[in-house]
């Protein structure tokens, strides 16, 4: 964990490790004008690494972690630098990402949740519609964590920096704590683990 801890907010470090212990599809709810704004710039814009190294130490590393769950190495490499470049461009770090995916579709890309969710992050399809673009596929890898990973990004500014209540809406259990402690669980256990 403390080679990770440079990758950390002090906020979200303290809630990772502070943090406890099911999911359900991510939010339901419909975005507004502001939210269909972000998600169609963030559809249009591409490296999130500092340098090689930076690249090549934390892609082997979180490889590894995901090996048991993905078992095509190429398939993986492709979720992996998806994974960090929406993190990164959305302002997220990507290992709360992948958390979010683990306790989500457990890097199904092809889930489908019981509300019609679909994909990595669980995206539900409306938000297609909305946003214009009926023809994208959210089992597409690149254009599902886009689309996470923007939601994720708004919801956090829209709770004003709160990574818990963020994380409760995107799964559409504002006020509850329960997915957020499953999010921590599998930062803790998985994907800061050393």
């Amino acid at each position: 964990m403390t080679r990770l801890i440079p990758y950390l907010s002090g906020s979200l470090l303290a809630l990772i490790l502070l943090a406890g212990k099911g999911a359900g599809a991510a939010t339901q709810e419909r975005p507004d004008a502001d939210m269909r704004a972000s998600l169609i710039a963030a559809i249009k814009s591409s490296d999130s690494f500092v340098d090689r190294f930076d690249a090549e130490v934390w892609l082997t590393d979180m490889s590894s972690r995901l090996q048991s769950r993905v078992k095509d190495p190429q398939e993986r490499l492709q979720i992996l630098k998806q994974v960090h470049y929406e993190a990164r461009r959305s302002g997220l770090e990507p290992e709360l990402v992948l958390a979010l995916v683990n306790v989500e579709s457990n890097f199904d890309r092809f889930a489908i949740s019981s509300a019609g969710a679909r994909g990595l992050m669980q995206i539900m399809p409306f938000w297609l519609e909305e946003l214009g673009r009926p023809d994208d596929d959210l089992f597409d890898i690149n254009t599902n964590l886009r689309f996470g990973c923007t939601i994720l990004n708004i919801y956090l500014e829209r709770e004003n920096g709160d990574i818990r209540r963020a994380l409760a809406r995107y799964n559409g259990s504002v006020g509850q704590n329960w997915y957020p402690q499953r999010i921590y669980k599998a930062l803790r256990t998985t994907w800061y683990r050393q």
